[in-house]
């Protein structure tokens, strides 16, 4: 009887077992407070990251890009976009660009010769019009399954533009690409409101200025516990200021 009762103690399954799927996980503690709505601060803002990156042994990068003085800049390959590379050996990488509209992420695709999977682009696609607005569960889970097709097809460098304002609306781009072996990368636009709202005048396509300054009071630096390995900070250049 004693024997019996062994045996059945033995095959009594671990909930921290490989049949599980838990083998390893740290738990997940409960999210603190959000932080305050960003407000372009430039650095100062990232200075926890930039902390995180130096003491990372190499895992994760923190970078910061001036935007130039014209986007007339002979374009890089699409894998020369972000630099080399990981030296670790993941399936590849989807990069994530993260601003407000007038931020230049658009410009700064095309100054590497990069086609992203676009929020914009598909609009045009799907409706025939770049400002519609009716249907953004419709795009942004046909943005999603463009992305998996790309992911499925083991596409090394995978690049997303829309303005991926909060931790919330990265979550499902950070699961897929990562459920699928790929690291993921940022590339977040920190232009003061000011400077966007004034190319966004400009623009053929207008955001109205209530808009924008809602999205402003959204938007979030990326960090590295979303699960970025890397981070480029990019920002317009002050008067008197040389270009890094």
């Amino acid at each position: 009887m004693k024997d019996r009762l062994r045996r059945r103690k033995r095959k009594g399954v671990s909930p921290d077992s490989e049949s599980t799927g838990k083998v390893g996980q740290e738990k997940q503690a409960p999210e603190a407070g959000q932080p305050a709505p960003l407000q372009p601060s430039y650095l100062e803002a990232f200075e926890k990251e930039r902390q995180a990156a130096a003491g990372s042994r190499g895992e994760q990068k923190f970078e910061v890009e001036t935007q130039p003085e014209t986007p007339a800049t002979p374009p890089a390959g699409a894998g020369a976009a972000m630099g080399e590379q990981p030296k670790r050996k993941p399936k590849g990488v989807v990069i994530l660009a993260i601003g407000l509209p007038g931020s230049g992420k658009t410009t700064w695709f095309k100054r590497r010769g990069v086609t992203p999977l676009s929020s914009d682009l598909l609009r045009t696609m799907l409706f025939d019009d770049i400002e519609e607005q009716r249907y953004q569960g419709l795009v942004f889970s046909t943005l999603r399954s463009l992305l998996r097709a790309r992911l499925v097809a083991r596409m090394p460098w995978n690049y997303v533009d829309a303005t991926n304002l909060s931790p919330k609306e990265r979550k499902q781009w950070i699961h897929m690409a990562r459920g699928f072996g790929y690291e993921v990368q940022a590339v977040f636009f920190d232009v003061p409101i000011e400077v966007c709202l004034e190319r966004n005048r400009r623009r053929e396509r207008v955001v109205p200025e209530d808009v924008m300054r809602r999205m402003a009071a959204k938007l979030k630096p990326p960090s590295f516990s979303e699960g970025f390995s890397k981070i480029v900070v990019v920002r317009v250049k002050q008067k008197g200021e040389e270009a890094q």
